[in-house]
Protein backbone atom coordinates (compact mmCIF):
# COMPACT_ATOMS: atom_id res chain seq x y z
CA UNK A 1 0.00 0.00 0.00
CA UNK A 2 2.69 2.27 1.22
CA UNK A 3 4.55 1.68 -2.37
CA UNK A 4 1.12 2.35 -4.14
CA UNK A 5 1.16 5.83 -2.10
CA UNK A 6 4.51 6.71 -3.30
CA UNK A 7 4.31 5.83 -6.84
CA UNK A 8 1.19 7.98 -6.85
CA UNK A 9 2.83 10.58 -5.15
CA UNK A 10 6.23 10.54 -7.58
CA UNK A 11 3.31 10.64 -10.64
CA UNK A 12 2.00 13.77 -9.02
CA UNK A 13 4.82 15.26 -8.74
CA UNK A 14 6.12 14.99 -12.43
CA UNK A 15 2.93 16.35 -13.49
CA UNK A 16 3.39 19.32 -11.08
CA UNK A 17 6.83 19.79 -12.32
CA UNK A 18 6.15 19.86 -15.97
CA UNK A 19 5.94 22.98 -17.62
CA UNK A 20 3.14 25.03 -18.96
CA UNK A 21 2.40 24.42 -22.49
CA UNK A 22 2.66 27.36 -25.07
CA UNK A 23 -0.26 29.51 -26.30
CA UNK A 24 -1.00 27.80 -30.03
CA UNK A 25 -2.39 30.67 -31.85
CA UNK A 26 0.40 33.03 -30.03
CA UNK A 27 2.72 30.23 -31.90
CA UNK A 28 1.05 30.10 -34.80
CA UNK A 29 1.27 34.21 -35.27
CA UNK A 30 5.17 33.76 -34.88
CA UNK A 31 5.21 31.21 -37.25
CA UNK A 32 3.36 33.88 -39.93
CA UNK A 33 6.96 35.55 -39.91
CA UNK A 34 9.35 31.93 -40.38
CA UNK A 35 10.93 31.17 -43.76
CA UNK A 36 12.56 28.57 -45.81
CA UNK A 37 15.75 29.49 -46.75
CA UNK A 38 17.11 27.10 -49.88
CA UNK A 39 20.58 27.60 -51.47
CA UNK A 40 19.71 27.09 -55.13
CA UNK A 41 21.54 26.72 -58.26
CA UNK A 42 20.66 26.82 -62.05
CA UNK A 43 20.24 24.43 -64.74
CA UNK A 44 19.45 26.69 -67.66
CA UNK A 45 15.92 27.53 -66.95
CA UNK A 46 15.74 25.42 -64.11
CA UNK A 47 16.07 26.01 -60.76
CA UNK A 48 17.55 23.67 -58.24
CA UNK A 49 18.02 22.87 -54.60
CA UNK A 50 21.09 22.26 -52.91
CA UNK A 51 20.25 22.63 -49.46
CA UNK A 52 17.92 24.52 -47.45
CA UNK A 53 17.33 25.57 -43.84
CA UNK A 54 15.11 28.19 -41.92
CA UNK A 55 14.67 31.88 -40.88
CA UNK A 56 12.64 34.42 -39.42
CA UNK A 57 11.99 38.09 -40.36
CA UNK A 58 13.54 40.98 -38.14
CA UNK A 59 11.62 43.70 -40.07
CA UNK A 60 9.44 43.11 -43.28
CA UNK A 61 12.37 42.71 -46.02
CA UNK A 62 15.05 41.41 -43.95
CA UNK A 63 15.75 37.38 -42.15
CA UNK A 64 17.80 36.20 -40.06
CA UNK A 65 19.47 32.49 -40.26
CA UNK A 66 22.46 30.45 -39.69
CA UNK A 67 25.64 31.33 -41.31
CA UNK A 68 26.25 27.60 -41.90
CA UNK A 69 22.77 27.53 -43.81
CA UNK A 70 24.00 30.11 -46.10
CA UNK A 71 28.04 29.26 -46.11
CA UNK A 72 27.74 27.78 -49.42
CA UNK A 73 26.29 30.71 -51.34
CA UNK A 74 28.57 32.63 -49.26
CA UNK A 75 31.73 31.14 -51.12
CA UNK A 76 29.99 29.93 -54.57
CA UNK A 77 29.09 32.83 -56.68
CA UNK A 78 26.97 30.50 -59.06
CA UNK A 79 24.48 30.11 -55.91
CA UNK A 80 21.67 31.70 -54.75
CA UNK A 81 19.69 31.99 -51.80
CA UNK A 82 15.74 31.83 -52.07
CA UNK A 83 13.32 33.11 -49.42
CA UNK A 84 9.77 30.80 -49.14
CA UNK A 85 6.93 32.40 -47.14
CA UNK A 86 5.16 30.37 -44.77
CA UNK A 87 2.24 31.97 -45.26
CA UNK A 88 1.20 32.10 -48.48
CA UNK A 89 3.17 34.41 -51.31
CA UNK A 90 5.77 34.01 -53.94
CA UNK A 91 9.50 32.89 -53.15
CA UNK A 92 11.95 35.45 -54.02
CA UNK A 93 15.72 35.72 -53.77
CA UNK A 94 17.73 36.62 -50.97
CA UNK A 95 20.89 39.08 -50.62
CA UNK A 96 23.31 38.86 -48.15
CA UNK A 97 23.45 41.30 -45.60
CA UNK A 98 25.95 40.68 -43.53
CA UNK A 99 27.35 37.16 -41.94
CA UNK A 100 28.98 35.84 -38.89
CA UNK A 101 30.72 32.68 -38.83
CA UNK A 102 31.57 33.61 -34.87
CA UNK A 103 28.46 33.17 -33.92
CA UNK A 104 26.93 31.14 -36.39
CA UNK A 105 24.41 34.27 -37.75
CA UNK A 106 23.58 35.80 -40.96
CA UNK A 107 21.32 38.33 -42.08
CA UNK A 108 19.27 38.08 -45.61
CA UNK A 109 17.52 41.05 -47.49
CA UNK A 110 14.89 39.99 -49.48
CA UNK A 111 15.48 41.44 -53.18
CA UNK A 112 11.87 41.87 -53.62
CA UNK A 113 8.79 43.51 -50.88
CA UNK A 114 7.43 40.41 -48.47
CA UNK A 115 5.93 42.23 -46.17
CA UNK A 116 7.16 39.82 -43.50
CA UNK A 117 5.76 40.39 -40.16
CA UNK A 118 8.46 40.31 -37.76
CA UNK A 119 8.76 38.41 -34.65
CA UNK A 120 8.93 39.82 -31.51
CA UNK A 121 12.33 39.50 -29.52
CA UNK A 122 12.65 38.45 -25.70
CA UNK A 123 14.08 41.44 -24.19
CA UNK A 124 14.25 39.34 -20.59
CA UNK A 125 14.90 36.00 -21.56
CA UNK A 126 14.61 33.42 -18.75
CA UNK A 127 17.67 30.60 -18.44
CA UNK A 128 15.52 28.96 -16.13
CA UNK A 129 13.50 25.79 -17.40
CA UNK A 130 10.18 26.91 -18.37
CA UNK A 131 8.25 25.91 -21.93
CA UNK A 132 9.41 26.61 -25.55
CA UNK A 133 8.85 25.74 -28.95
CA UNK A 134 10.85 25.51 -31.91
CA UNK A 135 10.22 26.29 -35.21
CA UNK A 136 11.43 25.01 -38.47
CA UNK A 137 11.88 23.08 -41.77
CA UNK A 138 13.66 19.76 -40.73
CA UNK A 139 13.95 17.68 -43.96
CA UNK A 140 12.94 14.22 -41.57
CA UNK A 141 9.79 15.85 -41.95
CA UNK A 142 9.45 16.61 -45.63
CA UNK A 143 11.05 13.44 -46.42
CA UNK A 144 8.24 11.69 -44.23
CA UNK A 145 5.64 13.32 -46.14
CA UNK A 146 7.31 12.34 -49.87
CA UNK A 147 8.15 15.78 -50.94
CA UNK A 148 10.77 16.46 -53.08
CA UNK A 149 13.40 19.00 -53.60
CA UNK A 150 11.02 20.86 -55.97
CA UNK A 151 8.53 21.16 -53.43
CA UNK A 152 10.84 22.80 -51.70
CA UNK A 153 9.37 26.42 -53.37
CA UNK A 154 6.12 25.99 -52.12
CA UNK A 155 4.55 27.71 -49.27
CA UNK A 156 4.39 25.76 -46.37
CA UNK A 157 3.38 26.19 -42.77
CA UNK A 158 6.84 25.13 -40.55
CA UNK A 159 6.79 22.59 -38.51
CA UNK A 160 6.41 23.27 -34.22
CA UNK A 161 8.10 20.89 -31.75
CA UNK A 162 7.48 21.69 -28.07
CA UNK A 163 10.40 20.95 -25.12
CA UNK A 164 11.69 23.05 -22.42
CA UNK A 165 14.76 25.35 -21.87
CA UNK A 166 17.25 23.24 -19.89
CA UNK A 167 19.45 25.84 -18.76
CA UNK A 168 22.23 28.85 -20.40
CA UNK A 169 24.96 27.31 -21.36
CA UNK A 170 28.27 29.11 -23.27
CA UNK A 171 29.78 27.59 -25.84
CA UNK A 172 33.66 28.40 -26.75
CA UNK A 173 32.36 30.63 -29.43
CA UNK A 174 29.39 32.47 -28.37
CA UNK A 175 26.16 31.96 -25.78
CA UNK A 176 23.84 29.35 -26.30
CA UNK A 177 20.63 28.04 -24.89
CA UNK A 178 20.34 24.25 -24.35
CA UNK A 179 16.22 23.34 -24.80
CA UNK A 180 14.51 20.14 -25.33
CA UNK A 181 12.70 20.83 -28.29
CA UNK A 182 13.69 18.59 -31.15
CA UNK A 183 15.02 19.80 -34.02
CA UNK A 184 16.91 18.46 -37.03
CA UNK A 185 18.51 19.50 -40.55
CA UNK A 186 16.53 21.57 -42.43
CA UNK A 187 16.09 23.25 -38.87
CA UNK A 188 18.76 25.34 -38.64
CA UNK A 189 18.38 29.44 -38.28
CA UNK A 190 14.59 28.79 -37.41
CA UNK A 191 13.43 30.77 -33.99
CA UNK A 192 13.12 29.24 -30.86
CA UNK A 193 10.12 30.68 -28.78
CA UNK A 194 8.84 31.50 -25.71
CA UNK A 195 5.00 30.43 -24.61
CA UNK A 196 3.98 33.83 -26.05
CA UNK A 197 5.25 33.68 -29.33
CA UNK A 198 9.10 35.49 -28.45
CA UNK A 199 12.04 34.49 -29.77
CA UNK A 200 14.16 33.36 -27.01
CA UNK A 201 17.64 32.26 -29.97
CA UNK A 202 18.37 30.88 -33.46
CA UNK A 203 18.15 27.30 -33.14
CA UNK A 204 21.87 26.28 -34.51
CA UNK A 205 22.98 22.41 -33.95
CA UNK A 206 22.13 19.72 -31.79
CA UNK A 207 23.50 16.79 -29.36
CA UNK A 208 21.24 14.62 -29.50
CA UNK A 209 22.66 11.09 -27.73
CA UNK A 210 22.59 7.78 -28.56
CA UNK A 211 19.87 5.21 -26.92
CA UNK A 212 17.35 6.14 -25.02
CA UNK A 213 18.51 9.32 -23.33
CA UNK A 214 17.08 12.33 -24.31
CA UNK A 215 17.98 15.18 -26.95
CA UNK A 216 19.48 18.56 -26.53
CA UNK A 217 19.62 21.01 -28.74
CA UNK A 218 21.25 24.46 -28.65
CA UNK A 219 20.10 27.65 -29.51
CA UNK A 220 22.10 30.97 -29.98
CA UNK A 221 20.95 33.49 -27.14
CA UNK A 222 19.23 36.81 -28.14
CA UNK A 223 22.38 38.36 -26.21
CA UNK A 224 24.14 37.35 -29.19
CA UNK A 225 21.56 38.18 -31.49
CA UNK A 226 20.45 41.56 -30.51
CA UNK A 227 23.95 42.84 -30.86
CA UNK A 228 24.16 41.39 -34.81
CA UNK A 229 20.93 43.09 -35.51
CA UNK A 230 21.76 46.41 -33.88
CA UNK A 231 25.23 46.24 -35.62
CA UNK A 232 23.85 45.85 -39.22
CA UNK A 233 21.43 48.86 -38.41
CA UNK A 234 17.96 46.60 -37.46
CA UNK A 235 15.63 48.08 -34.77
CA UNK A 236 13.63 44.85 -33.87
CA UNK A 237 10.51 44.53 -31.65
CA UNK A 238 11.38 43.71 -28.19
CA UNK A 239 9.18 42.53 -25.47
CA UNK A 240 10.39 42.54 -21.67
CA UNK A 241 7.18 41.78 -19.93
CA UNK A 242 6.27 38.90 -18.53
CA UNK A 243 4.54 36.24 -20.39
CA UNK A 244 1.10 36.05 -19.49
CA UNK A 245 -1.54 33.76 -20.72
CA UNK A 246 -5.09 36.09 -21.75
CA UNK A 247 -6.69 33.22 -20.13
CA UNK A 248 -4.77 34.42 -16.63
CA UNK A 249 -5.60 37.67 -17.69
CA UNK A 250 -9.49 37.58 -17.72
CA UNK A 251 -8.99 35.61 -14.73
CA UNK A 252 -7.71 38.46 -13.06
CA UNK A 253 -9.85 41.14 -14.75
CA UNK A 254 -13.07 39.37 -13.17
CA UNK A 255 -11.15 38.88 -9.76
CA UNK A 256 -10.91 42.85 -10.43
CA UNK A 257 -14.24 43.41 -10.94
CA UNK A 258 -15.62 41.10 -7.81
CA UNK A 259 -13.60 43.09 -5.67
CA UNK A 260 -14.28 46.44 -6.56
CA UNK A 261 -18.55 44.70 -6.29
CA UNK A 262 -17.15 43.76 -3.12
CA UNK A 263 -15.36 46.95 -2.22
CA UNK A 264 -18.67 49.14 -3.51
CA UNK A 265 -21.33 46.77 -1.10
CA UNK A 266 -19.17 46.90 1.74
CA UNK A 267 -18.95 50.59 1.80
CA UNK A 268 -22.40 50.80 1.19
CA UNK A 269 -23.10 48.77 3.73
CA UNK A 270 -20.86 51.25 5.43
CA UNK A 271 -22.44 54.62 4.00
CA UNK A 272 -25.90 52.92 5.31
CA UNK A 273 -24.98 52.51 8.84
CA UNK A 274 -23.01 55.55 8.84
CA UNK A 275 -26.25 57.61 7.69
CA UNK A 276 -28.86 55.54 10.40
CA UNK A 277 -26.18 56.90 12.68
CA UNK A 278 -25.74 60.19 11.54
CA UNK A 279 -29.99 60.14 11.66
CA UNK A 280 -30.03 58.95 15.34
CA UNK A 281 -27.92 61.70 16.70
CA UNK A 282 -29.18 64.56 14.15
CA UNK A 283 -32.61 64.07 14.97
CA UNK A 284 -32.12 63.77 18.99
CA UNK A 285 -30.17 67.39 18.53
CA UNK A 286 -33.01 68.59 16.27
CA UNK A 287 -35.52 67.33 19.32
CA UNK A 288 -33.60 68.86 21.62
CA UNK A 289 -33.36 72.32 19.44
CA UNK A 290 -37.11 72.20 19.15
CA UNK A 291 -38.02 72.03 23.23
CA UNK A 292 -34.92 74.60 23.61
CA UNK A 293 -37.01 77.03 21.02
CA UNK A 294 -40.37 76.22 22.42
CA UNK A 295 -39.50 76.75 25.82
CA UNK A 296 -38.47 80.33 24.69
CA UNK A 297 -41.65 81.36 22.75
CA UNK A 298 -43.28 80.35 25.57
CA UNK A 299 -40.98 82.19 28.03
CA UNK A 300 -41.36 85.22 26.08
CA UNK A 301 -45.06 85.29 25.40
CA UNK A 302 -45.61 85.18 29.19
CA UNK A 303 -43.00 88.36 29.58
CA UNK A 304 -44.65 90.34 27.29
CA UNK A 305 -47.78 89.14 28.60
CA UNK A 306 -46.97 90.53 32.37
CA UNK A 307 -45.76 93.74 29.73
CA UNK A 308 -48.92 93.71 28.42
CA UNK A 309 -50.88 93.40 31.63
CA UNK A 310 -48.44 96.33 33.50
CA UNK A 311 -48.91 98.66 30.49
CA UNK A 312 -52.91 98.12 30.51
CA UNK A 313 -53.08 98.81 34.61
CA UNK A 314 -50.95 102.18 33.74
CA UNK A 315 -53.15 103.16 30.97
CA UNK A 316 -56.08 102.45 33.29
CA UNK A 317 -54.96 104.23 35.84
CA UNK A 318 -53.98 106.81 33.34
CA UNK A 319 -57.26 107.47 32.34
CA UNK A 320 -58.73 107.77 36.28
CA UNK A 321 -56.10 110.20 36.65
CA UNK A 322 -57.28 111.91 32.94
CA UNK A 323 -54.21 111.56 32.05
CA UNK A 324 -54.75 111.29 28.32
CA UNK A 325 -51.48 111.03 26.81
CA UNK A 326 -49.95 108.92 29.47
CA UNK A 327 -53.03 106.83 29.01
CA UNK A 328 -52.60 106.09 24.95
CA UNK A 329 -48.76 105.73 24.98
CA UNK A 330 -49.73 102.69 28.20
CA UNK A 331 -52.85 101.52 26.21
CA UNK A 332 -50.37 101.17 22.64
CA UNK A 333 -47.84 99.18 24.96
CA UNK A 334 -49.97 96.72 26.21
CA UNK A 335 -51.21 96.29 22.68
CA UNK A 336 -47.93 95.55 21.03
CA UNK A 337 -46.76 93.64 23.51
CA UNK A 338 -50.10 91.10 23.60
CA UNK A 339 -49.80 91.27 20.00
CA UNK A 340 -46.08 90.23 20.72
CA UNK A 341 -47.07 87.34 23.39
CA UNK A 342 -49.25 85.71 20.56
CA UNK A 343 -46.91 85.56 17.84
CA UNK A 344 -44.33 84.43 20.33
CA UNK A 345 -46.86 81.45 21.44
CA UNK A 346 -48.43 80.82 18.24
CA UNK A 347 -44.60 80.83 16.34
CA UNK A 348 -43.23 78.14 18.13
CA UNK A 349 -41.76 75.23 16.31
CA UNK A 350 -44.24 72.38 16.51
CA UNK A 351 -42.90 68.64 17.25
CA UNK A 352 -43.76 67.52 13.60
CA UNK A 353 -41.14 70.44 12.26
CA UNK A 354 -38.22 67.71 13.17
CA UNK A 355 -38.60 65.55 10.24
CA UNK A 356 -38.58 67.72 7.87
CA UNK A 357 -35.41 69.79 9.50
CA UNK A 358 -33.45 66.27 9.35
CA UNK A 359 -33.97 66.08 6.24
CA UNK A 360 -32.57 69.52 4.99
CA UNK A 361 -29.77 69.01 7.39
CA UNK A 362 -28.72 65.61 5.93
CA UNK A 363 -29.38 67.10 2.43
CA UNK A 364 -26.89 69.90 3.03
CA UNK A 365 -24.61 67.34 4.58
CA UNK A 366 -24.48 64.86 1.88
CA UNK A 367 -23.77 67.84 -0.72
CA UNK A 368 -21.01 69.00 1.15
CA UNK A 369 -19.32 65.81 1.45
CA UNK A 370 -19.86 64.57 -1.98
CA UNK A 371 -18.27 67.59 -3.71
CA UNK A 372 -15.79 66.61 -6.12
CA UNK A 373 -15.58 62.89 -5.55
CA UNK A 374 -18.22 61.68 -7.54
CA UNK A 375 -16.84 60.42 -10.81
CA UNK A 376 -17.23 62.20 -13.89
CA UNK A 377 -17.24 60.84 -17.35
CA UNK A 378 -13.93 61.33 -18.93
CA UNK A 379 -14.02 65.08 -20.50
CA UNK A 380 -14.68 65.33 -24.29
CA UNK A 381 -11.33 67.18 -25.78
CA UNK A 382 -7.31 66.41 -26.22
CA UNK A 383 -6.81 63.10 -24.12
CA UNK A 384 -3.52 61.55 -22.70
CA UNK A 385 -3.67 57.77 -22.59
CA UNK A 386 -1.54 55.85 -20.32
CA UNK A 387 -0.64 52.45 -20.53
CA UNK A 388 -1.72 49.59 -17.35
CA UNK A 389 1.21 46.72 -18.09
CA UNK A 390 -0.66 45.01 -15.23
CA UNK A 391 -4.34 44.72 -16.88
CA UNK A 392 -2.64 44.15 -20.65
CA UNK A 393 -0.86 41.06 -22.40
CA UNK A 394 1.66 42.73 -24.35
CA UNK A 395 2.96 40.26 -27.22
CA UNK A 396 5.00 42.91 -29.15
CA UNK A 397 5.75 46.14 -28.28
CA UNK A 398 3.48 48.74 -26.82
CA UNK A 399 3.52 52.45 -27.20
CA UNK A 400 3.66 53.62 -23.27
CA UNK A 401 1.27 56.62 -23.76
CA UNK A 402 -1.11 57.40 -27.08
CA UNK A 403 -2.91 60.77 -27.63
CA UNK A 404 -6.61 60.72 -28.04
CA UNK A 405 -8.58 63.24 -28.68
CA UNK A 406 -12.14 62.65 -28.37
CA UNK A 407 -15.55 64.05 -28.98
CA UNK A 408 -18.74 62.74 -27.48
CA UNK A 409 -20.17 62.00 -30.79
CA UNK A 410 -17.81 59.09 -31.03
CA UNK A 411 -15.21 61.18 -33.30
CA UNK A 412 -11.33 60.31 -32.58
CA UNK A 413 -8.76 63.01 -33.83
CA UNK A 414 -11.01 64.53 -35.66
CA UNK A 415 -10.89 62.04 -38.40
CA UNK A 416 -11.90 58.47 -37.43
CA UNK A 417 -15.36 57.81 -36.60
CA UNK A 418 -15.97 54.91 -34.10
CA UNK A 419 -19.29 52.99 -34.13
CA UNK A 420 -21.67 52.04 -31.29
CA UNK A 421 -23.24 49.39 -30.20
CA UNK A 422 -24.43 47.76 -27.16
CA UNK A 423 -23.58 51.04 -25.18
CA UNK A 424 -19.49 50.51 -26.25
CA UNK A 425 -17.64 52.65 -28.92
CA UNK A 426 -15.51 50.36 -30.95
CA UNK A 427 -13.33 50.51 -34.60
CA UNK A 428 -12.38 47.82 -36.44
CA UNK A 429 -8.83 47.94 -38.34
CA UNK A 430 -7.89 45.75 -40.97
CA UNK A 431 -5.18 47.88 -42.97
CA UNK A 432 -3.33 46.41 -46.00
CA UNK A 433 -0.24 47.18 -45.08
CA UNK A 434 -0.28 44.81 -41.61
CA UNK A 435 -0.71 41.41 -41.18
CA UNK A 436 -3.47 41.97 -38.02
CA UNK A 437 -6.40 43.30 -37.19
CA UNK A 438 -7.47 45.61 -34.36
CA UNK A 439 -10.18 46.00 -32.00
CA UNK A 440 -10.52 49.45 -30.74
CA UNK A 441 -12.74 50.14 -27.78
CA UNK A 442 -13.24 53.36 -25.41
CA UNK A 443 -15.52 53.81 -22.54
CA UNK A 444 -15.96 57.66 -21.95
CA UNK A 445 -17.48 56.70 -18.52
CA UNK A 446 -14.61 55.17 -17.13
CA UNK A 447 -11.79 56.53 -19.28
CA UNK A 448 -10.76 53.16 -20.40
CA UNK A 449 -8.88 52.46 -23.96
CA UNK A 450 -8.57 49.01 -24.94
CA UNK A 451 -6.69 47.92 -28.11
CA UNK A 452 -7.12 43.86 -28.92
CA UNK A 453 -4.90 42.71 -31.73
CA UNK A 454 -5.51 39.73 -33.95
CA UNK A 455 -2.66 38.20 -35.49
CA UNK A 456 -3.87 35.97 -38.50
CA UNK A 457 -2.89 33.94 -41.59
CA UNK A 458 -3.65 35.34 -44.77
CA UNK A 459 -6.17 33.43 -45.61
CA UNK A 460 -8.16 34.73 -42.07
CA UNK A 461 -6.60 38.04 -42.87
CA UNK A 462 -8.79 37.93 -46.26
CA UNK A 463 -12.23 36.87 -45.13
CA UNK A 464 -11.61 39.98 -42.65
CA UNK A 465 -10.94 42.13 -45.31
CA UNK A 466 -13.64 41.19 -47.76
CA UNK A 467 -16.27 41.40 -45.25
CA UNK A 468 -15.06 44.87 -44.13
CA UNK A 469 -15.06 46.22 -47.62
CA UNK A 470 -18.95 45.85 -47.59
CA UNK A 471 -18.87 48.74 -46.28
CA UNK A 472 -18.25 52.41 -45.80
CA UNK A 473 -17.33 54.21 -42.83
CA UNK A 474 -18.98 57.44 -41.76
CA UNK A 475 -16.86 60.85 -41.81
CA UNK A 476 -16.72 62.58 -38.28
CA UNK A 477 -20.11 64.66 -37.59
CA UNK A 478 -22.79 62.32 -38.85
CA UNK A 479 -23.84 62.02 -35.52
CA UNK A 480 -25.53 59.25 -33.45
CA UNK A 481 -27.35 57.77 -36.18
CA UNK A 482 -24.12 57.30 -38.26
CA UNK A 483 -22.39 55.49 -35.18
CA UNK A 484 -25.23 52.75 -34.42
CA UNK A 485 -25.17 52.07 -38.34
CA UNK A 486 -21.17 51.46 -37.94
CA UNK A 487 -21.30 49.55 -35.01
CA UNK A 488 -24.00 47.42 -36.81
CA UNK A 489 -21.96 46.98 -40.02
CA UNK A 490 -18.99 46.27 -37.91
CA UNK A 491 -20.65 43.17 -36.24
CA UNK A 492 -20.34 41.03 -39.52
CA UNK A 493 -16.40 41.45 -39.33
CA UNK A 494 -16.25 40.90 -34.93
CA UNK A 495 -17.90 37.85 -35.89
CA UNK A 496 -15.21 36.23 -37.97
CA UNK A 497 -12.56 37.36 -35.49
CA UNK A 498 -11.47 34.18 -33.29
CA UNK A 499 -13.07 33.84 -29.71
CA UNK A 500 -9.59 35.50 -27.86
CA UNK A 501 -7.01 38.22 -29.13
CA UNK A 502 -3.21 37.58 -29.42
CA UNK A 503 -2.66 40.99 -27.72
CA UNK A 504 -4.36 43.38 -25.25
CA UNK A 505 -3.61 46.83 -24.03
CA UNK A 506 -5.37 48.57 -21.81
CA UNK A 507 -5.33 52.39 -21.40
CA UNK A 508 -6.58 55.09 -18.86
CA UNK A 509 -7.52 58.13 -20.55
CA UNK A 510 -7.69 61.18 -18.81
CA UNK A 511 -7.58 65.28 -19.38
CA UNK A 512 -3.82 67.20 -20.08
CA UNK A 513 -2.66 65.72 -23.50
CA UNK A 514 -2.49 67.38 -27.15
CA UNK A 515 -4.04 66.86 -30.05
CA UNK A 516 -2.27 64.70 -32.16
CA UNK A 517 -1.09 65.69 -35.28
CA UNK A 518 -2.22 64.57 -38.76
CA UNK A 519 0.46 61.96 -39.26
CA UNK A 520 -0.02 60.55 -36.02
CA UNK A 521 -1.36 57.04 -36.11
CA UNK A 522 -4.96 55.90 -36.04
CA UNK A 523 -6.22 55.03 -32.53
Amino acid sequence: MLRRLAALLACLALFAAFPAQADPSDIDAAARGVVRVIIVEKDGDQLVPVSHGTGFAVAPERVVTNSHVVQQAQQDSNLFIGIVPSDGGEAVYGRLVSVSPRNDLALVATTKAMHLPPLTISGNPSTESGPVVAVGYPQNVDRAQGLDMADLFRAQPPVESSGSLAGHRPSRQFDTLLHTAPIARGSSGGPLLDACGRVLGVNSFGAESEGADAGFYFAISTRELLPFLRANDITPQINDQPCRSLADLNAEERQRAEDQKVSAEAKARADEEALAKRREEARRQIDFQILDERDNGMALALVLLLVALGAGGFAWLSYEDGEAKRMKIGSAVALVALLGAGIAWFSRPTFAEGDERLQDLLRQEMTAADHGAIPTPTPSGALLCTLVPERSRIVGAADPSVPFDWKDDGCVNGRTQYGLSGGSWTRVFAPASESSVSVNTFDPASGEYRMDRYLLDKDQLGKIRQARGQYESPACGGGNDAARALGSKQAAVLSLLPPQPNERLVYHCAAGGSAPSAAAPKP
